[in-house]
């Protein structure tokens, strides 16, 4: 990644239009498994979500998002050519979660089942699980990029060229909801 160049989170996109409507704050990282590095890193403190639709399976998703997910699958085909982004967000904290027990106090605060959550912390169990509280907001203007090679494939970044840094945005949740969901999220992790 060069510095100072706006990159992007890829997450399936049923889990980036969750933290767009702000039905939950956090996503979980273990790394894609083409990354440079072999595990996750936070490598910019605030990022675009770029939604990613091949590895999306309604089985790993609480039943209260299926629907969700067919919406977002009517909106892509696998040879789209132009990629819309309508979200941005900064990572406010990123919490390594190591054991069962702590992954289970967070059961409340996603989207995904059980059985995703313990495959997300049991891969690469050397390695912790990146639990990324988000402030989350919509762009006043959704991006439309063309579709590039370089933005497919299991990587949990992506750089974007031709973006702005800082673009013109909204906060999804207000100031007050935001800390009283982010002190939810601490206190069952206490």
């Amino acid at each position: 990644m060069q510095q100072g160049w706006p990159v992007a989170l890829k997450e399936w996109a049923v889990s980036v239009n969750a933290l767009a409507e702000g039905k939950q704050i956090i996503v979980m990282r273990k790394g894609g498994i083409v990354e440079e590095t072999r595990d996750f890193q936070l490598v910019a403190p605030s990022f675009y979500l770029m939604p990613a639709y091949e590895h999306q399976k309604k089985h790993l998703l609480k039943q209260s998002a299926w629907q969700d997910l067919d919406n977002t699958l009517e909106e892509w085909a696998p040879e789209q050519e132009e990629l819309r982004i309508a979200a941005y967000a900064e990572a406010v904290e990123d919490i390594e979660v190591t054991d069962q027990q702590t992954l289970d106090k967070l059961r409340d605060f996603h989207i995904w089942t059980d059985q995703f959550a313990e495959e997300r912390l049991r891969w690469k169990k050397t390695k912790p699980l990146h639990v990324l509280v988000l402030r989350v907001h919509r762009l006043a203007k959704p991006l439309k990029l063309s579709m590039l090679p370089a933005y497919n494939g299991c990587k949990s970044w992506v750089q974007l060229d031709s973006v702005e840094v800082e673009p013109e945005m909204t906060p999804v949740i207000g100031d007050e909801e935001f800390e009283r969901q982010r002190k939810e999220i601490k206190q069952a992790l206490a």
